[in-house]
């Protein structure tokens, strides 16, 4: 079976990550609406996205653990069918509880599905070839968003929350691949492995920080951009396709300038920056109504998508290399974890702003989390290059 960028099992493996993201994706943005539909007010809402990855996070600690045991493979499908199965359940009601249970149970299989999949980038293809593997990881974890974001919620508006769940059980396509993914045999144990950790450790800082503050600021956008827009049914699905779209773009850009220019963890800090800029542009529109306010959320969810996507393909390229190929998952599950604490982290800790305060005061603390990350972000940068 033919290995990497143009191999089988490479394909296959983003084929499955597609499915699995696509059932996510149509779901990040609409789960909270259906609980304000059942009397659940802002921070609820934004509760619903933060149990997600809470168990993500959670599960995603011991994913590492789990693939030296089980295999790739085996992590890959059970996630896929913890985050597909119970989606037809929310249909059943409305309340808080009830769907927080659901979302609980998806987290898990989140978790599993996200660290096996992007270290599955690493085992299934060359280190000079992991910018560009990266970036078509981007690509199947970005397409599905691009169409399934703003689909959600516009089919939920108008074909009702049921025809959302019924398809949101899509992950379940993506099992029937995995069996198919080869892999390498088990490498040797790892060389001076205590240096090792110590190198991971001191470069994970800088992606870490600008993970971090990136999906605080992306995770409280696509979580409240439908409550905060004046005219949601037109406006947020622009704009969460636009913040998608402007993601696919950033990590395909870095997946070539990393490759082909060498510029792995030097691209950490102008994406900090442009979704900072992003994000100021979200709490200048948040609640205009008319053209202004509208073309105001779409050009800052779009910039802040590509921004991210600078940031996220540059993290996981410099994990990898600090980590070493006996360490691929561990790599994988640090910029994971950094993406899934942050993306909960502004779900609820932005909702909490945005309840009594509104939803400028909460795009403005997440535009504010950034300003202060960027320099720390810049400085290690530097010392890691």
């Amino acid at each position: 079976m033919t290995r990497g960028l143009r191999g089988a099992s490479f394909r296959l493996m983003l084929g499955a990550t597609a499915l699995g993201f696509g059932g996510y994706a149509l779901l990040l943005p609409v789960v909270p609406l259906w609980v304000v539909h059942g009397g659940s007010g802002a921070f609820g809402a934004g509760t619903t996205t933060g149990v997600l990855l809470l168990a993500t996070v959670i599960t995603q600690l011991w994913v590492p653990w789990l693939l030296r045991r089980h295999g790739h493979r085996f992590v890959l499908g059970a996630g896929l069918v913890l985050l597909g199965g119970p989606v037809p359940l929310l249909v059943l009601s409305a309340e808080l509880g009830p769907v927080l249970a659901v979302c609980a149970v998806r987290g898990i299989g989140f978790g599993l599905l996200t660290v096996a999949g992007s270290a599955l980038v690493a085992e299934l293809v060359s280190p000079p070839e992991h910018g560009r593997a990266t970036a078509r990881y981007g690509l199947a974890v970005g397409l599905p968003q691009l169409a399934a974001l703003p689909a959600g919620v516009a089919v939920a508006g108008q074909y009702g929350f049921p025809v959302v769940f019924l398809v949101g059980a899509m992950p379940l396509l993506g099992v029937p691949l995995v069996p198919f993914i080869g892999l390498r045999p088990a490498s040797g144990p790892a060389s001076h492995p205590a240096e090792r950790v110590e190198r991971l450790r001191r470069s994970a800082v800088g992606p870490v920080l600008a993970m971090l503050a990136c999906s605080t600021a992306q995770g409280g956008l696509v979580t409240f951009l439908p409550l905060a827009a004046a005219d949601p049914d037109l406006v947020a699905p622009i704009a969460l396709f636009g913040t998608a779209a402007g993601a696919l773009a950033g990590r395909l850009a870095a997946g070539e300038l990393v490759d082909r220019r060498d510029l792995a963890g030097r691209l950490l800090w102008p994406g900090v920056l442009m979704v900072t800029a992003g994000m100021a542009a979200e709490v200048l529109a948040a609640g205009v109504s008319g053209a202004a306010g509208g073309a105001g959320l779409v050009a800052g969810a779009l910039v802040v998508g590509v921004g991210f996507g600078l940031v996220q393909n540059d993290a996981l390229v410099a994990l990898f290399a600090a980590a070493g190929p006996q360490r691929y998952g561990t790599a994988s599950a640090v910029w994971n974890i950094a993406y899934d604490a942050g993306t909960a982290a502004g779900a609820v800790g932005l909702g909490a702003i945005a309840e009594p305060f509104g939803f400028r005061a909460a795009f403005g603390a997440a535009a504010l989390l950034l300003v202060l990350a960027a320099p720390l972000t810049r400085a290690r940068d530097r010392q890691a290059s």
